[in-house]
């Protein structure tokens, strides 16, 4: 049965990816430019957030657009989710459940799996309980990524007759790779991917020069 399972998961995979690119909009280049604009100018209006000079928004760099990291997934729901609490470097832990798994093909790379979690303190704020989230490291991290991983946050919304996309292009660091202070989720050892995610948002200029002084 198990075997059966995976040919399946395969076939949806080999046929989602063809079928993915062939869904991305022709302008996503210029989209995708909108929106790491929109992301750094939340960086400086955010009362809370780790950048408050303009000038550090110049040290905020992400790899090259790649349309090969937009990726159709398989979401597969967890059936008995039970809270736990996410250990963040700052000590301290959060609640959280495993609400699915995301599979999906990457080109040349095979087979991967990444877990979704579900923030419970996010599910008693309106805004927020529709959100999910994605934290994950690959073999950038620590290298031309932040050391502590990072994120891409989905939508329940956004998973439609058990498929949902992931954008690489999106993934984003957290406040804790421009600053101390913040209890920023560590990505579960079940989310550390051995294969090269080269999209999104890239270290931060500032830290890889402290880290090299």
């Amino acid at each position: 049965m198990r075997v059966l399972l995976w040919m399946f998961v395969l076939v949806v995979l080999g046929l989602g990816y063809a079928n993915g690119q062939d869904e991305i909009a022709s302008d996503y280049d210029k989209t995708l430019k909108k929106h790491r604009k929109d992301y750094k100018k939340a960086l400086l209006v955010d009362d809370r957030a780790p950048i408050d000079d303009k000038k550090d928004l110049k040290n905020v760099d992400f790899y090259p657009p790649d349309k090969s990291f937009i990726v159709k997934c398989l979401f597969i729901g967890n059936t008995e989710p039970r809270p736990f609490e996410m250990a963040t470097y700052s000590g301290e832990t959060k609640p959280y459940i495993k609400y699915g798994e995301v599979l999906f093909e990457l080109p040349g790379k095979g087979t991967q799996r990444l877990s979704v979690y579900q923030s419970l303190k996010a599910l008693t704020i309106p805004l927020y309980k529709d959100h999910l989230f994605i934290p994950f490291k690959d073999l950038t991290t620590g290298d031309s990524t932040y050391g502590g991983g990072r994120y891409i946050d989905i939508k329940v919304s956004d998973i439609k007759q058990g498929i949902v996309f992931l954008d690489f292009n999106k993934a984003y660091n957290p406040w804790c790779a421009y600053s101390d202070g913040f209890s920023c989720p560590i990505p579960p050892e079940e989310n550390h991917l051995k294969v090269a995610i080269e999209a999104g948002e890239l270290a931060f200029k500032e830290e890889i020069n402290y880290q090299k002084s």
